[in-house]
């Protein structure tokens, strides 16, 4: 059943954040409170084989402005994201990562440009990362900006708000997640960037090493390049 009933739904993607959830359900409860429009949380269970399930069913059956979706198998952040977009009806559809390291509140700081643009992202600001993290996510966005010349800041931060109609009509790929401004622009879209907090991971463990850091955003990269230089683009000048 598709979600409906709200402007904004929150997609939150969730493979294996146990730790995570309960104060992930708190401070949602929190921005929930102050949105400015009518909004519903949706939960993408990607195939976790910990407690998360058993953790958003009760806040679920706790709260009715929180939905889940549970994934067949773990199938990746863009599957998940897909399945999100895919699944609901509504006027902006936002997305946040469970590990909190973004806070849903900085999504009133986004929505005050929504009216304007087809998709408002986060840029974070004084990164709360390790070392390597922040190297790799250097090099990545350079290596990125230099091949499809995007101009966008920090193309993964895990805060965004985008009109369902331009997202739904986005092309995906496994990657996709880490192109979504690039996709929004290449579908003829308008892209803001705003800085957003950033703060460290307190509970759980990152699923992210040095390969699926470097290695998968270069191949990812080359095969967007493929693909924008290979999109079809007309405009009709005249028809009778």
């Amino acid at each position: 059943m598709e979600q409906h009933g709200d402007d904004f739904v929150i997609l939150v993607p969730v493979f294996n954040e146990e730790a995570c959830i309960p104060r992930l359900q708190r401070e949602l409860i929190a921005f929930l409170g102050k949105s400015p429009v009518s909004t519903s949380v949706l939960f993408i269970n990607d195939g976790s084989h910990d407690e998360s399930q058993r953790l958003m069913e009760a806040c679920v059956a706790s709260d009715h402005r929180f939905k889940l979706i549970k994934l067949s198998r773990n199938s990746g952040l863009s599957a998940a994201l897909k399945a999100g977009i895919d699944h609901c009806q509504c006027r902006w559809i936002g997305y946040l990562d469970a590990d909190l390291q973004t806070t849903p509140l900085d999504f009133i700081v986004l929505m005050n440009h929504i009216h304007n643009y087809d998709l408002v992202t986060g840029i974070r600001t004084q990164r709360n990362d390790n070392r390597i993290r922040k190297v790799s996510s250097r090099v990545a966005n350079r290596f990125r900006r230099m091949i499809i010349h995007d101009e966008i800041e920090d193309t993964c931060c895990p805060l965004k708000i985008g009109r369902a109609e331009i997202l739904k009509s986005l092309p995906f790929f496994h990657g996709m997640h880490r192109f979504i401004p690039a996709l929004v622009q290449m579908v003829g879209g308008t892209v803001k960037q705003v800085p957003v907090r950033h703060f460290p991971r307190i509970e759980g463990v990152a699923k992210y090493n040095m390969r699926n850091r470097l290695v998968g955003p270069f191949l990812d990269t080359l095969a967007f390049r493929w693909m924008q230089q290979r999109y079809i683009r007309y405009e009709i000048e005249k028809a009778m």
